[in-house]
């Protein structure tokens, strides 16, 4: 059987040392290169922390797309960066398996249309971690029902961006089956600015930076009586790579744009 290649972009990173371990120990995987912004023109395995795992560094993403022959790119970077890749490799006929939040409607839109024109495909994943689409989907069809809606999402302290694309990507499954619907009082009644957290179509989310944590989400749903909770925690950086296996194995498959995990899990 002949192996999917694979490069890495960001691999000295917490989600890009477990990709690289994926690449590695995955049969059908086979590691073509990492895109790194440091140790340009060594080799991975005389880096620190990969001994063993054998691939030339790059550091530009021309240079590396042009001299490597690979059918993936996973990208575990920042939305800049991100989106610079994954354009690039399109170009390059390299298929983007991106988990970076923060990507605009034009971003999407622009990725888009490079699938379309080049016939490749893309997946563009806020949540890598099965549990919680599942918690997304969940909380979907949960929507119909108690369209009264609360968020509350937990990261570490050194995440980027708040809320989390997890949050952001729930509310907007959570608004596609709800009718749109204000959830208490509306902001001007906060004696303290901010208090009720973001709001999108009515619904709150809010968002705790903690050092100790790593990704967690709760949904809560109130109604007379009752009320219903769908949480998920990842405990560790491993939790989110069967998602970015099954994403690397999907987008060899199929073209166009996939954004959310959701879309390709049956």
């Amino acid at each position: 059987m002949e192996k999917t290649k694979i490069i890495v972009a960001g691999p000295r990173g917490r989600m890009g040392r477990e990709a690289v371990k994926l690449v590695h120990e995955t049969n059908g995987f086979e590691l073509a290169a990492v895109l790194d912004h440091l140790h340009d023109g060594m080799n991975l395995k005389d880096i620190e922390g990969f001994q063993g795992i054998n691939a030339p560094v790059y550091s530009d993403v021309e240079q590396c797309f042009s001299g490597v022959t690979a059918d993936v790119l996973i990208d575990l970077t920042t939305p800049e960066v991100g989106m610079l890749h994954a354009e690039t490799a399109l170009t390059h006929g390299i298929r983007p398996v991106v988990g970076t939040t923060g990507f605009s409607n034009q971003d999407l839109d622009r990725l888009a249309r490079l699938t379309k024109e080049t016939g490749l495909g893309c997946i563009i994943a806020p949540n890598f971690a099965v549990g919680a689409i599942l918690m997304m989907k969940f909380s979907q069809m949960a929507a119909k029902f108690f369209p009264d809606v609360e968020i509350i999402e937990l990261h570490h302290d050194q995440k980027l961006d708040a809320p989390s694309g997890t949050a952001v990507k729930t509310a907007e499954m959570i608004k596609s089956s709800r009718q749109t619907k204000e959830q208490g009082h509306p902001a001007e009644k906060e004696t303290i600015n901010g208090a009720r957290g973001a709001n999108i179509d009515g619904m709150h989310i809010h968002s705790v930076r903690l050092p100790g944590l790593i990704a967690h989400q709760q949904v809560l749903f109130g109604a007379d009586g009752q009320m219903l909770s769908l949480r998920h925690d990842s405990f560790n950086r491993a939790s989110f790579m069967s998602g970015v296996k099954l994403a690397v194995e999907t987008v060899m498959k199929q073209g166009g744009l996939v954004y959310g995990l959701e879309n390709i899990i049956e």
